[in-house]
């Protein structure tokens, strides 16, 4: 959980026929889920979502907006991106698994997007904290990073791969 600096909290009771929720993180909420995250900043964190109640639970549908720094993968130095992530999500009461299911699970498309509701409630401030998670470029890269690494010696992977050794052999001379 994001605990209290990025929560709301809505109930099966409150979602009704369907209303509208705006969220925007402030400071202190952005800080710490930067930090939960790996990030170098959250400059701006916002979740629209309309929140209906369906058979057997909470549906949610909206989008995450994010202005973020991620450390480059390669430099370290810092990357901004810019995220607007939909998402379509249905929460259901008394979605339970075998034992056998939950050991492994296989998602086809039209499931991915159902999750247990536990307690008839949804946080979506939660919500909205890992659909950003999925939603990172796992291998960040500054505009900068192959001058960089060249610079200080590091062989680019046409470099060092294979065949490397093969094209340098390639124009020489036989012995």
């Amino acid at each position: 959980m994001t605990g209290p600096l990025f929560s709301h909290v809505v109930t099966l009771a409150e979602a009704g026929p369907g209303r509208s929720v705006t969220l925007e993180a402030d400071d202190k909420a952005r800080a710490a889920i930067a930090k939960r995250l790996g990030l170098v900043a959250l400059d701006q964190f916002t979740l629209t979502a309309e929140v209906r109640a369906v058979a057997g639970g909470i549906g949610l549908r909206g989008e995450v907006r994010a202005a973020l720094v991620q450390s480059c993968a390669a430099t370290d130095l810092p990357v901004a991106a810019t995220i607007a992530e939909p998402f379509d999500l249905k929460y259901l009461r008394d979605m339970q698994l075998s034992d056998e299911e939950a050991v492994e699970v296989e998602l086809g498309a039209e499931d991915i997007d159902v999750l247990p509701l536990e307690h008839d409630r949804v946080d979506l401030g939660e919500v909205a904290v890992q659909t950003l998670s999925l939603a990172l470029d796992p291998f960040p890269r500054h505009a900068d990073a192959d001058r960089i690494l060249a610079e200080k010696g590091v062989l680019s992977e046409e470099q060092a791969g294979p065949f490397a050794a093969l094209a340098a052999l390639r124009g020489k001379p036989d012995a």
